[in-house]
């Protein structure tokens, strides 16, 4: 399977990044050979205030950035997965995950279940639970032969999810991801390898780089959006730009991991 992950430098303007993943597309993916698109956390809308974040909030499947994240995938004939986008639904607002087909029916939605409550040590403090609510459900879906888990950012810490995923059969787990410069350059790279060393599945973790705009000043993101294999090894990494990079997943080599070290079967405790 041919992947391809973009990584992006959204920001508080929705046509612009709308725009900006429109022309990653034509100049990067058409032709490209790919069977599937991964972008990052926050795709359509990164940053902004309270209130501009849920003015930006769309109801799926309504909305200006839904119907463009769908026709993209229908009009290139790729599988789509958009890391996340702001939803809102009943007076309540998630950061969910979309997947979309070849032929831009939707394949899944995933709400983020750990939200980024964090003090850092250098004293920038994160509310992501100001904004949006957390999910309660482990989402996964098929794409051809293959199950593929979802996670989104901060849920890369937390184990269980990606064991509860492991369990249910996935080959390919993805982590879009805005992740912090300064936890990530400490922390991105290690559990992302851990990961996919634990759970024996191919790991996609497009992000976002550079800087956006919130209540508290300018925030950077970590970018280093990379693909892991099964052993652990990082097979691909992106440059330090908004841009596409491609990988190539080879199940046969994971059949062959799982076989050599048969760690999945080894589970004891539930």
């Amino acid at each position: 399977m041919r992947i391809a992950m973009l990584q992006l430098n959204s920001r508080h303007d929705k046509p612009a990044n709308i725009a900006a993943i429109e022309t990653l597309f034509a100049e990067r993916i058409a032709g490209s050979g790919v069977d599937l698109v991964v972008a990052p956390e926050y795709a359509t809308f990164l940053g902004g205030t309270v209130q501009q974040q849920h003015a930006a909030a769309e109801q799926f499947p309504e909305g200006e950035a839904y119907r463009a994240m769908q026709s993209l995938a229908r009009r290139y004939a790729v599988a789509f997965h958009i890391g996340s986008m702001i939803e809102s639904d009943g007076g309540a607002y998630y950061n969910t995950a979309v997947a979309f087909g070849p032929d831009g029916a939707e394949l899944c939605r995933y709400r983020k279940i750990h939200l980024f409550d964090v003090e850092t040590p250098s004293g920038h403090v994160f509310r992501e639970s100001d904004v949006i609510e957390r999910g309660n459900e482990i989402v996964d879906y098929p794409l051809g032969r293959h199950r593929i888990g979802c996670a989104i950012c901060y849920d890369l810490r937390f184990p269980e999810l990606f064991l509860a995923h492991m369990k249910a059969g996935c080959d390919i787990i993805t982590i879009p991801a805005a992740f912090n410069l300064e936890t990530g350059k400490d922390h991105w790279e290690v559990m992302i390898r851990t990961r996919a060393i634990e759970t024996q599945c191919y790991v996609i973790a497009p992000g976002q780089i550079g800087l956006h705009e919130e209540p508290g000043g300018a925030r950077a993101c970590y970018g280093n959006s990379m693909v892991a294999d099964p052993w652990g090894t990082v097979i691909a990494r992106a440059p330090a730009q908004p841009g596409v990079t491609f990988a190539e997943l080879d199940f046969a080599y994971l059949e062959h991991v799982r076989g050599k070290l048969p760690s999945n079967s080894h589970h004891v405790i539930s």
